[in-house]
């Protein structure tokens, strides 16, 4: 009898300390990945060297970015688009409420998926989340229209991508033309094409004109003010654009 209560006393005890422990597990999970698969297909051993790559890179990116959300979802799609431009891997921040990225990953680029994950995937999540920590995000962004505002926000991300994992991609790289592409964009009415002066290709064949002036621009600010770019990523777009004098 002495036996048997105390198992009767022991068991809720364990029950508890598992409830406990199962609960701190899960509160500490701070990336969902979901693998949404179509046509084309990932294989095992692919699927769980990307959730590793995206997992180690939301450690390294929270240790930087404090204000970055819990509970960020990732949908990873495998796709057949020629990608070989940012290294096989583009992605953008969805939503910022709930935290949503959409990372595609091409089958085509150069050694196949793994490639494109070792290549292009930590990239990808730095530059996304860079995104959700300052809360630019397609459906729900909280800058206001312009696409001075979309130069900011992209070369703060290109900027902090570069910085901290060391990986350029030649879409994103600025020239000597850059000062004069961003006098351009500051003189655009605020209607004007996003698909022109952002992330595509201009009538008269430039490509990536915001990205490539956001990231000159985010230069120029933090030679100009000694700031890093974590500091400047705590600022306003207009407070940018003056301290890279503009």
């Amino acid at each position: 009898m002495n036996i048997l209560r105390s198992l009767v006393l022991i068991i809720p005890v364990l029950c508890i300390i598992s409830c406990n422990s199962n609960s701190k597990k899960s509160s500490i999970v701070n990336v969902d990945v979901v693998f949404q698969e179509d046509s084309l297909k990932f294989t095992e051993s692919q699927k769980v060297f990307i959730l590793e790559v995206i997992s180690n890179s939301e450690e390294e990116v929270r240790k930087l970015l404090p204000k970055l959300p819990d509970s960020i979802k990732v949908i990873v799609e495998a796709v057949d688009w020629n990608l070989d431009f940012v290294s096989g891997v583009t992605g953008r921040a969805e939503t910022n409420s709930p935290p949503l990225v959409l990372v595609q990953i091409s089958h085509n680029y150069k050694g196949g998926v793994i490639d494109s994950a070792y290549q292009g995937i930590k990239s990808t999540i730095f530059h996304e989340f860079h995104h959700l920590s300052r809360g630019w995000a397609i459906q729900d962004n909280k800058f206001s229209y312009g696409i001075p505002n979309a130069m900011v926000n992209e070369g703060l991300a290109v900027a902090f991508t570069e910085i901290y994992t060391g990986s350029k991609n030649e879409a994103e790289a600025y020239t000597d033309e850059a000062d004069n592409w961003v006098k351009e964009i500051l003189a655009l009415p605020l209607d004007a094409s996003y698909s022109d002066w952002v992330m595509g290709e201009h009538p008269d064949g430039r490509t990536y004109i915001g990205y490539r002036t956001g990231n000159f621009l985010a230069r120029k600010a933090m030679i100009n003010s000694g700031k890093t770019i974590l500091e400047l990523s705590e600022l306003m777009p207009n407070e940018i654009i003056k301290l890279a004098g503009y």
